[in-house]
């Protein structure tokens, strides 16, 4: 299988390096006739200076490659949403994702694939930091900032930096099964448990509460009080401030709006709750604030893709929860 990972100066190095392992461990457990072709594409032969002062030794330009690629994959860079690539790369990038198997990006590599036009109309994902500018830039994509990693069709996006190990696990899980995804991740030391359904990170990360003490304050009281029903009226007497400068503050620094603040916080308590416990459904939407267990499993549909039941069967860790692999799977496996 060919692989083509584009990169750039000022790359992420781990965006680069983690799907490199993923494929070349995986190499190790399949035949010379199933094995990933890996090759990185810079804007020239030579070398590329990471985002970290790392050299990258690129043996193709993109003016070089026009051979059909099984998986082509744009990696980001902590630059890369401020960058405006050039137009005869974009025409070379649409074509080379036209004629692959699947096409995406790692992190914000996915702001290259929306100026090229091959975001629109699809869901994606990006690193968290930069899902908002995303989303405004490209307003004919639709962002969802809380997964690890998105499939729509061929496109696979991710989110920041590890994620595309995720990405590339599952992609390894879709090639060869999960049988061999497992093995790979535990060669690397790395969870295999992570999927695209799952949050990328905590609603604490983007609530901005160093800048503002409020937020900080608001912070700790939701959590402390997660049972509670939450009004905005009983957050705003917490710290003892009128409603409508509550409203006006908590938006300003942390982003969302309070009772969108307070789902995410019940959602992310119920996640830690079901991967770390066997507490029935009623009892942990009970113990995370919802109103009911319907309730929890209507927010996790919309904010998830996934029931309370479908998310503690992913991720819990379980052997017995995993899927087995199928047949098709299992006679590649056997040639080996």
């Amino acid at each position: 299988m060919k692989v083509a990972i584009v990169i750039f100066d000022g790359v992420q190095a781990l965006d680069v390096a983690g799907p490199l392992d993923v494929f070349a461990e995986a190499n190790t457990l399949l035949s010379e006739q199933q094995k990933y072709e890996v090759s990185l594409v810079g804007p020239r032969s030579g070398p590329v200076v990471c985002s970290n002062g790392m050299q990258l030794s690129v043996p193709f330009g993109y003016a070089d490659v026009d051979t059909q690629c099984d998986l082509l994959l744009v990696a980001g860079g902590p630059q890369l949403p401020n960058t405006q690539p050039p137009s005869e790369f974009l025409t070379w990038l649409k074509k080379q994702a036209r004629d692959s198997t699947r096409f995406g990006s790692v992190c914000n590599g996915a702001f290259v694939l929306a100026h090229a036009g091959l975001l629109d109309g699809k869901d994606v994902t990006t690193h968290w930091a930069d899902a908002g500018r995303l989303a405004h830039e490209f307003p004919q994509v639709c962002v969802k900032p809380d997964k690890i990693f998105v499939r729509d069709g061929r496109l696979f996006t991710s989110a920041g930096v590890t994620a595309g190990i995720d990405l590339c696990l599952s992609l390894v899980a879709e090639d060869w099964g999960h049988e061999l995804a497992v093995r790979v991740a535990k060669r690397l030391v790395v969870y295999i448990q992570r999927e695209g359904g799952q949050s990328q990170y905590s609603p604490y990360i983007g609530a901005g509460r160093d800048e503002d003490p409020i937020i900080g304050k608001i912070h700790r009281y939701v959590t402390e009080h997660i049972t509670d029903a939450l009004s905005i009226e009983q957050l705003a007497r917490a710290v003892a401030v009128s409603r409508r400068t509550f409203s006006r503050l908590f938006m300003k620094y942390a982003n969302v709006t309070p009772s969108v603040f307070v789902e995410q916080v019940r959602v992310d308590t119920a996640r830690k709750l079901l991967e770390e416990s066997d507490a029935p459904l009623k009892t942990v939407a009970f113990k995370c604030g919802f109103r009911s267990a319907t309730h929890m499993r209507t927010t996790f549909s919309r904010r998830l893709d996934l029931t309370p039941k479908q998310y503690r069967q992913r991720f819990r860790g379980d052997a017995a929860s995993q899927p087995r692999v199928d047949k098709i799977a299992q006679q590649r496996l056997a040639t080996q």
